[in-house]
């Protein structure tokens, strides 16, 4: 059971996702790439493409946070929380490389972080190795959806591609971590639920 002192910590962590700066303690990936000339059309659409990554690191973030919440296994619990902190550093990777870009963050942030705090809670509460499950599929996911920005990316925007590269290396272990420590292989019907939601956020994080 949750105590109030619990409840205030994560709705901190959520104000902080949401209006705070996130910091990386390990060295950004693209910290020793130079950065390349790119017309302004290339540039537009990687800070697009960035925008995305860092809607889908704030997902994460509220998504591990719910699941977290209503997690019961202290492995499991654990696991969450240690994906959580990763993707506070792809936060920060992905914040800086749209700045760098000229670009800007989505407008619709405070939505995408609810609606993905309301997943992950009741992903929590159907029981730790679904909970689990889901979020080995999440990453899964994650991963080919990076592969796919990745060939996407301008040919010479080697800074992105090295903040993705890092990010899609990360998602991958914390997948092989949820499968190590019990999770459940999610129902058809369920994968494509997420693949098709997961659609619909890329797409308009795109241009909002």
């Amino acid at each position: 059971m949750l105590n109030l002192d619990q409840l205030i910590v994560h709705f901190d962590k959520g104000l902080r996702t949401l209006l705070a700066p996130a910091h990386s303690v390990r060295k950004h990936p693209d910290e020793d790439v130079p950065e390349a000339e790119m017309s302004d059309s290339d540039k537009r659409h990687a800070a697009a493409l960035m925008r995305i990554n860092h809607v889908g690191e704030v997902c994460a973030q509220a998504l591990y946070q719910g699941q977290a919440l209503t997690a019961r296994n202290t492995q499991a619990r654990e696991a969450l929380e240690h994906a959580a902190w990763e993707e506070i550093e792809h936060l920060a990777w992905t914040e800086r490389r749209i700045d760098e870009l000229g670009g800007r963050r989505s407008l619709l942030n405070p939505l995408w972080y609810t609606g993905s705090l309301a997943i992950g809670v009741a992903a929590g509460v159907v029981g730790d190795r679904w909970n689990l499950g889901f979020l080995a599929e999440t990453e899964r996911q994650v991963c080919r959806h990076l592969d796919e920005h990745l060939g996407k990316l301008p040919p010479d925007d080697a800074k992105s591609r090295a903040v993705l590269a890092q990010m899609r290396d990360d998602e991958a272990l914390h997948a092989t971590t949820a499968v190590k420590h019990g999770a459940a292989e999610l129902p058809f019907p369920i994968r494509m639920a997420m693949k098709l939601s997961s659609k619909v956020m890329t797409s308009t994080a795109y241009w909002i």
